[in-house]
């Protein structure tokens, strides 16, 4: 079995970096994908053992193959990292990874909807899933389009396109992704060197897999849990994932937690969970970006609990 990966993880040397020092115990990838963090991790970490999560069938099958060569040290999950860490005994757990972008395989095939080109509107990372970009695109009001597009999306004028959606799908519905983007392209007015549907995209692909429910539902557990010595990496791609994380984090690591009109502190100014390993995001370097595109918005914040 070959050790590449139809997708390059991004920051990989910097989350690697990240992980020095951690102890014996478990590592949790919640974003498997293609394990091409894992295997690395595994590689240069024996005393490590892995809980592996996705909810993508065809990253999962690659990766049993692929993490062979660590067979008895590893534990695949199938489902949404949200429910399946509610099972997981945090109390040997010593390391936590979560990359929250799409994989590069998911956006390539076509089939899978990703893509602008894409002859299917479906955007599920979980192919089980019963509801689709289709299934939102078609039935969703215009407020509600306008809604997602602005807060997922962060564009400033979502009015225009989501009146264009609805008055398209009346003569039939909107059926394709190539169909979708043109359409976007058409009712969008952009200076920018970025595709016009690149952010309505984004915002359809948030909603159709609840990712930001997602990333707060994970910092919920973890605040819950507050796993001993544990080092916790999580990387994101866009402002939206980056200020639920940085927000926590900073929360967590905050000593003093008087209010802010008190004169001298009464808390004991001991309440921090941990501390923040980076206080700024560690992003790729120049040459990662060159050789990988899509590394370019990756942003990477590590946070340790205490012991």
């Amino acid at each position: 079995m070959s050790h590449n990966a139809p997708h390059t993880p991004v920051l990989l040397k910097e989350v690697i970096e990240g992980f020095k020092g951690v102890r014996d115990g478990v590592f949790i990838d919640c974003t498997l994908g293609y394990a091409g963090h894992s295997f690395k991790i595994l590689e240069k970490y024996p005393h490590l053992q892995l809980i592996g999560i996705d909810r993508d069938d065809e990253a999962l099958n690659f990766s049993t193959k692929r993490l062979e060569p660590f067979a008895n040290r590893v534990k695949l999950l199938k489902g949404s990292f949200s429910k399946q860490l509610k099972e997981v005994d945090f109390s040997s757990v010593s390391a936590l990874l979560a990359d929250f972008g799409v994989s590069s395989l998911q956006l390539d095939k076509k089939e899978r909807g990703f893509s602008f080109e894409s002859p299917t509107l479906d955007m599920r990372m979980d192919q089980d899933s019963n509801f689709s970009a289709y299934d939102l695109i078609n039935t969703y009001s215009q407020e509600m389009l306008e809604q997602i597009f602005r807060e997922y999306g962060e564009v400033k004028e979502p009015k225009r396109v989501a009146k264009a959606i609805v008055e398209a799908r009346k003569k039939r519905a909107i059926a394709s992704s190539k169909e979708l983007s043109q359409l976007i392209a058409k009712h969008t007015k952009t200076k920018s060197k970025i595709h016009p549907a690149t952010l309505y995209f984004q915002a359809i692909r948030i909603e159709v897999n609840r990712e930001l429910e997602e990333i707060i539902e994970l910092l919920n557990i973890l605040e819950e849990k507050q796993p001993k010595g544990a080092i916790i990496a999580l990387i994101t791609f866009h402002s939206l994932e980056d200020r639920l994380v940085k927000q926590r984090f900073r929360k967590w690591a905050k000593r003093c937690i008087c209010p802010a009109n008190s004169i001298r502190c009464s808390c004991g100014n001991n309440n921090n969970l941990g501390i923040e390993l980076n206080r700024k995001p560690i992003v790729a370097s120049k040459e990662e970006v060159s050789n990988n595109l899509r590394s370019r918005s990756a942003k990477l914040r590590l946070f340790r609990f205490n012991d």
